[in-house]
């Protein structure tokens, strides 16, 4: 079975690859030499720093794999070439709940950037794939658990 393509903004690609670098210079580094000196107080079999930079070690070693993955798989949207005229991964987008009357925006990207706190919402949810491919103007009615909720789409914009 294919790997799963995971969508990127440029942002979330510099993250990902900010933190591969890292992990793989700096903290692969930070680790060794805790193993190091664990190593010279004797006794490994009951040795509980040694025990927790082994664990630390292979989180880390887990976490490289992770982003390698990712990387090897990412498709990265250009946000300067996003056409407007549609909701799309890398556009903002204004709504207007039509329940609660209020204006609500958020930024859709891949399902491995989503974050709820910084409205970032993920094309795979609800509310993003509900949304993907509508235009200024339409009324979206997007199936939650508490409900069907209806979005009217006010604006299509460029990340900043």
């Amino acid at each position: 079975m294919a790997d799963k393509k995971h969508i990127l903004t440029y942002a979330g690609l510099k993250k990902y690859e900010d933190e591969l670098q890292d992990l793989k210079v700096n903290r692969r580094r930070e680790i060794a030499q805790k193993i190091k000196e664990a190593r010279e107080q004797g006794d490994l079999s009951e040795n509980a720093e040694y025990d927790a930079a082994k664990d630390e070690q292979r989180d880390i070693e887990a976490r490289i794999e992770e982003l390698e993955k990712l990387l090897k798989n990412a498709e990265v949207v250009v946000e300067d070439e996003v056409n407007l005229d549609k909701i799309s991964v890398g556009c903002v987008v204004k709504v207007y709940d039509m329940e609660f009357e209020e204006e609500m925006e958020f930024k859709l990207v891949g399902s491995t950037e989503a974050n709820s706190l910084q409205n970032k919402i993920s094309n795979e949810s609800p509310v993003g794939h509900a949304l993907i491919g509508k235009k200024v103007g339409d009324v979206v009615d997007v199936e939650t658990q508490a409900g069907v909720i209806q979005y009217k789409v006010l604006d299509i914009n460029r990340v900043d």
